[in-house]
């Protein structure tokens, strides 16, 4: 009997194996729709996005792979447990697949949400990899954001466990200008934040965005990259390898201030 049911076992496993397909990469796109974030910011990373997916850069790069094809899956998030699945796992091989793609993403325009945890992010990022129908040569998140983690896990636990499954984290910090209030939850080192708190793993880099017409040109570069899969550092903080960095800033900022503002 127990014989059998390794052999079940067995047999299971290579049937749930053959179910997932190859890919080249496995990219989970994890795009910030905290409070902090403007109506009119949330169109332009929607676009942004779109734009870059279907740009003849991209397309080669994704046609350029060794299996030609990779895994894409476009994800908004804000607090813990709010995240929004936009695009769900999708195989892009062709012009036609990134277009339909794109549509996807300009085709949603919902409101932004409460409070920034990067940390949620990142460990519904793993878990959605992990549980996909996907096969990657490698598996990458790319997750953006305009502020710290504020809320849930701290933010090193969450991306260390993400580094042991295996899995590159890139950054792309939108260090654009905030003004009135939302510019209290903003550090003028997220750059340096996301180096030393957030990314890692093989290649893992921060593409810095300062100002929103840098954003479609920064977007299509990073995706490039990522699904290429050259290792690469396009940007270091300066102040990376110097004293060592509160990765806890954004918690401290929430703390001094909740009693004040119900934001973000």
């Amino acid at each position: 009997m127990r014989f059998l049911c390794v052999l079940f076992l067995f047999f299971a496993g290579s049937l749930r194996a053959q179910d997932h397909v190859e890919v080249d990469v496995e990219l989970f796109l994890a795009v910030d729709v905290s409070r902090s974030m403007q109506p009119y910011e949330l169109e332009i990373q929607r676009r942004g996005y779109a734009a870059a997916l279907v740009s003849p850069e991209v397309q080669e790069a994704i046609a350029g792979g060794f299996l030609g094809r990779i895994a894409i899956t476009y994800v908004e998030w804000a607090g813990a447990y709010d995240q929004r699945v936009i695009v769900p796992w999708t195989m892009l091989a062709s012009p036609d697949d990134a277009a339909a793609v794109a549509g996807q993403i300009t085709a949603h325009y919902a409101d932004a949400l409460r409070r920034t945890s990067i940390s949620g992010a990142l460990m519904h990022a793993a878990d959605s990899i992990d549980t996909n129908s996907f096969d990657g040569l490698r598996r990458v998140i790319d997750v953006s954001g305009d502020g710290p983690n504020n809320m849930g896990r701290p933010v090193t636990l969450a991306r260390d466990a993400a580094l042991a499954r295996g899995i590159t984290i890139n950054g792309l910090p939108l260090m654009t200008q905030d003004v009135g209030i939302m510019a209290r939850w903003n550090i003028p080192d997220l750059d340096v934040y996301y180096t030393a708190c957030v990314i890692g793993g093989t290649g893992a880099f921060v593409l810095p965005v300062t100002d929103w017409s840098e954003f479609e040109d920064a977007v299509r570069r990073k995706l490039v990259l990522e699904i290429a899969g050259r290792p690469t550092r396009l940007w270091r903080a300066q102040a990376q390898a110097s004293a060592p960095y509160n990765c806890l800033i954004g918690e401290d900022i929430w703390e001094r201030n909740r009693d004040i503002f119900a934001l973000p």
